[in-house]
């Protein structure tokens, strides 16, 4: 063989090695300015004053409500769940394009900006405090709003709420529980690494398809069925009931999102910390 040859062949295995190292550095900057730009949308929520905590936690539950409300009447018009999560799925786009905050979105961007040192940990109990309770604020106003304006609605509230309070605590509402966090942070993550509001829009309705029509235990939406009942006094619903649901469904969201998603993303960008 000739040194003609020879080159000939170095040059023929470097292209494709070319190729891939040049596909790699792609990925890696697309992976880089995807982990800045979440970096700085968990900077950003981390260190809102108490008014804007208030006011987006307020009208996050708000928001999710008018989603419960349009999950319920198709719910009631169909008897299906799955058309219903994508009724639902209002709820997750108003919370997108209004800039709105949810009790189980702060388990991902938060989490991010505090890995890359742009917050602390008690800036995180501070938020995820004000969100939940503003959301549940909200959700139960609206709730108000709903079972006064539509005493149609009343037996299918109930028996949807029915469904939370008197799943025993055990291994099956844990794991729903811990799927349920598991996929609003999926759907968190789908939001931030896409570029496109269509993209972004069809991962919104992704998640509502997953939570509600899987029937996966959310804290926060689950909670805004529940104060509806509540609100109409519906028999074996109460505040007590509602309480024994929710402590261990909140906890085991938190889990499910930062072990099913957020840690394993962290493992991925671990290299852009610095």
């Amino acid at each position: 063989m000739t040194a003609t040859d020879d080159r000939a062949g170095e040059e023929h295995q470097g292209a494709p090695r070319g190729r891939r190292q040049s596909a790699n550095q792609e990925v890696d900057e697309e992976v880089q300015g995807s982990f800045g730009a979440t970096v700085e949308e968990g900077r950003e929520r981390l260190h809102r004053s108490q008014r804007v905590l208030f006011t987006t936690g307020l009208l996050g539950g708000i928001e999710i409500g008018f989603g419960v409300l349009a999950y319920l009447v198709v719910l009631h018009e169909t008897d299906s769940h799955l058309l219903g999560a994508l009724a639902f799925s209002i709820g997750f786009v108003a919370l997108y394009l209004a800039h709105s905050e949810l009790f189980t979105e702060g388990f991902f961007y938060p989490i991010m900006a505090i890995f890359a040192g742009r917050g602390t940990v008690l800036q995180l109990m501070r938020l995820w405090g004000f969100t939940l309770v503003t959301n549940l604020l909200g959700g139960w106003l609206l709730m108000w709003l709903v079972v006064t304006a539509m005493p149609e609605l009343h037996g299918t509230i109930t028996e949807e709420a029915l469904h939370y309070v008197e799943s025993p605590l055990g291994w099956k509402s844990v794991c729903l529980a811990l799927l349920g966090g598991g996929a609003i942070t999926l759907m968190t993550r789908m939001q931030s690494g896409s570029s496109s509001d269509a993209a972004t829009l069809a991962a919104s309705v992704a998640g509502a398809v997953l939570l509600i029509g899987v029937g996966l235990f959310h804290s926060i939406l689950d909670s805004v069925i529940i104060f509806g009942a509540l609100h109409i006094g519906a028999e074996g619903v109460s505040y007590l009931g509602w309480l024994q649901w929710f402590w261990y469904v909140a906890l085991a969201n938190v889990v499910g999102g930062l072990l099913l998603v957020t840690l394993p993303r962290l493992l991925r960008t671990s290299q852009l910390k610095d």
